[in-house]
């Protein structure tokens, strides 16, 4: 059997806040559209997320994250049909189990201990066709002797870790953007701190970055670029020697990333990122959720880390720069064998499609 046009539904976890999990469906997205143009595209988002107006594939609206719509999730998998759903950190069972029960494909993504616990359940892992981790082994720690027994019983896989996903940089990309914003690879200091959208008492925790990065160029006169997010509700304010973006694509952040010489990141998925590109970094957590992954990166000696404080924020990066500790962690990045989990992931998608449907036309 052959299909010419499969049909592919994401439904990340979406909110006013976080980002992340969007912006990881839409890179897998849009490789499945590099790599097989004729396959049909949709995602369901919440209305409130910023980035619901600007995706660039069909969206079905929920008034809330797809977790917490059961039923308007489960319709639109009967009306739409597709082959696969991928769950991005979010679906409740009777969701996976739905699809499932339709002959959809489902994969499941978790990106930390308490969403891979989840994914193993009997109940969850019977319905799910692959589980993937998208945190690196070094991070997220092997599964215990007793789920694994469970999953053997029930005859499924472990979960599968397969790293931060990301779009390679682009040295054409790259030297555009460099051009563009009059930087020089290797000599400026880019500081993001996710979407935008996390607050912190009275403010936003990227205020805090825009605090540090005036105070960093002050200090030691090198460029800062700033990337507020698209999250982030208020103007952009104009401050000497720190270049202002308030959005930029993944490919482009990504490509500044990668020229940086150092960056100022919060504990989300962009600090995985650059450690996969081996990339020096100060890591500040702005949610609950990355105060144990930044920990983790720090202990293993692949960033160092500050508390949300800009003159604390200044100081280290100072620190880092003006001694050894730079060297320290690039010797340390050397030996990650942290790397891009895009492409098992689509390795693992092409599988699973050959499994239901034979060749891919």
């Amino acid at each position: 059997m052959t299909l010419s046009a499969p049909k592919f539904l994401f439904v990340p976890v979406s909110s006013a806040e976080g980002v992340g999990e969007y912006m990881r469906s839409l890179i897998v997205a849009n490789e499945v559209k590099q790599r097989w143009p004729e396959a049909h595209i949709q995602f369901i988002l919440s209305r409130h997320a910023p980035y619901s107006s600007t995706c660039p594939y069909p969206v079905a609206l929920l008034d809330d994250t797809p977790t917490k719509n059961i039923k308007a999730v489960n319709d639109f998998i009967s009306y739409y049909m597709p082959d696969f759903v991928i769950f991005d950190a979010s679906g409740r069972r009777s969701q996976l189990a739905h699809a499932n029960k339709l002959g959809c494909k489902v994969i499941f993504i978790s990106q930390h201990k308490r969403k891979r616990s989840r994914g193993m359940k009997i109940l969850r892992a019977r319905v799910t066709d692959s589980h993937w981790v998208v945190q690196p082994q070094f991070v997220i720690g092997d599964i215990s002797w007793l789920d694994q027994l469970k999953l053997k019983l029930i005859a499924k896989a472990e979960p599968k870790v397969i790293g931060p996903i990301f779009v390679n940089p682009s040295e054409h990309r790259q030297a555009e953007s460099l051009a563009r914003y009059g930087l020089t690879k290797g000599h400026f200091i880019l500081l993001n701190a996710g979407s935008g959208g996390h607050k912190i008492g009275n403010g936003y925790a990227i205020e805090e970055f825009a605090r540090a990065a005036a105070s960093i160029y002050q200090t030691t006169q090198i460029p800062c670029v700033i990337v507020y997010g698209p999250s982030y509700p208020h103007d952009i304010p104009l401050v000497e020697g720190v270049i202002a973006i308030k959005t930029l694509s993944h490919e482009a952040l990504i490509d500044l990333l990668d020229a940086a010489k150092v960056a100022v990141l919060s504990g989300g998925d962009t600090l995985l990122q650059a450690i996969a590109l081996k990339k020096v970094t100060l890591s500040i957590a702005v949610a609950k959720d990355q105060n144990y992954r930044v920990k983790v990166c720090k202990e293993a000696g692949f960033t160092i880390s500050s508390e949300l404080n800009a003159q604390l924020m200044t100081d280290h990066l100072i620190t880092l720069i003006k001694t050894d500790n730079e060297l320290a962690l690039q010797s340390a990045l050397a030996m990650c064998d942290c790397e891009n989990g895009l492409d098992i992931g689509m390795t693992i998608i092409s599988d699973l499609f050959h499994s239901k449907f034979g060749a891919w036309q």
